[in-house]
């Protein structure tokens, strides 16, 4: 039966012990619905409440709340339980505390997200297995550092690493550990990328946290400096260590309007990378900049050119191509946006230091 996870937003004066009686409800009539509620998570002080439930239908579970208690959920995702219990920690009530008849439950399904990767500055034609080495020995640590930072790793792909945290003050300690470890050991050919956001699970997006986990990942992916955070971190995390400054000069902090921007950016640029008729009008077009001022913001916080950022973007992507081992240097040339596989050659060796015809993953 399918798995969904809804979104409540509470009236002022709606406290947990009032959500705790709704839940009650849930499931005193959750079998004349056919579905079966397993947990929820309140938050008074953001005022929502998300609930999780086994249901034939959206429908089926509108109708059970509707009938239950009258509180219609403003937004429903299909989830996937594994899924749910990386991000939040438990797929069903933590136990009743002793004497309670009521499962009061004031836990926020707030969370805040890294990610995390690990990235090829250049590439080797020789002693590639001492550079994977180096790859497994980061990875211990970053996983070292979330285990200590009482983190968990949602998913860890292709040298990438989501990670969620219940708290940001734990989220950006554990970023901290990761950046000087990385520093600690140099390995020229790699470099580390950290993003960091926050938000609920639920929102208009069709999936569980998808717009934070692309914000944290667009942080992590573009902006300048090795280590980014949105503005909203910055606050919470001065509001959770008494408006204590986060002193860490190697952070980049995005106000709202930076933000935007590179998730502007960046949505356009995943729309549009292969085509190889892109250029740089069709990014002032499409973003509505001017041509000095969009150069001017992405030197800010990008730290290219349109033109540089696009092409390194495609090369990225050649790349991923390059490592399934599924085309040949033609085919990744033209569906990576290039125009001639001469030039891509060209691109390639000049940001990777070899030719794409001896990269090897061995």
């Amino acid at each position: 039966m399918p798995l969904f996870l809804d979104l409540h937003n509470l009236p002022e004066g709606i406290t947990s012990a009032h959500v705790a009686e709704m839940h009650q409800a849930d499931l005193d009539l959750e079998h004349k619905y056919k579905c079966r509620g397993l947990t929820y998570w309140c938050d008074e002080k953001r005022k929502t409440a998300f609930c999780l439930i086994e249901a034939p239908s959206k429908e089926a579970l509108i109708a059970l709340h509707e009938d239950a208690h009258g509180a219609i959920p403003t937004q429903i995702i299909e989830v996937n339980d594994t899924i749910v219990e990386s991000f939040l920690g438990r797929i069903e009530d933590p136990k009743k505390s002793k004497n309670v008849s009521l499962n009061i439950i004031n836990e926020p399904a707030f969370r805040t997200l890294v990610v995390v990767k690990i990235i090829n500055k250049t590439l080797r034609t020789t002693k590639v297995s001492t550079l994977n080495a180096a790859i497994r020995g980061y990875t211990q640590s970053i996983k070292a550092a979330v285990s200590n930072y009482k983190g968990k790793v949602v998913k860890h792909e292709n040298n990438t690493f989501l990670i969620s945290f219940n708290t940001v003050t734990n989220a950006v300690h554990c970023g901290i550990k990761i950046e000087d470890a990385y520093h600690g050991v140099i390995t020229p050919d790699l470099e580390f990328k950290i993003g960091i956001h926050a938000g609920t699970p639920v929102t208009e997006k069709d999936s569980i946290f998808e717009d934070t986990i692309k914000s944290a990942d667009y942080l992590s992916d573009i902006a300048k400096g090795g280590f980014s955070i949105s503005e909203v971190i910055k606050d919470l995390y001065e509001g959770e260590n008494q408006n204590k400054p986060l002193a860490r000069n190697t952070i980049t902090i995005l106000d709202t309007a930076d933000e935007k921007f590179i998730v502007s950016l960046m949505d356009y640029t995943e729309k549009i990378w292969s085509q190889n008729t892109i250029n740089v009008v069709d990014f002032e077009k499409n973003l509505s900049y001017s041509k000095s001022q969009l150069y001017r913001t992405m030197m800010t916080l990008v730290g290219k050119s349109p033109n540089i950022f696009l092409r390194e973007y495609r090369l990225s992507k050649a790349l991923e191509l390059l490592e399934k081992q599924q085309n040949n240097i033609s085919e990744i040339a033209y569906l990576t946006g290039f125009s001639s596989p001469a030039y891509f050659s060209k691109c390639f060796q000049k940001k990777y230091k070899i030719l794409p015809s001896n990269f090897t993953t061995e």
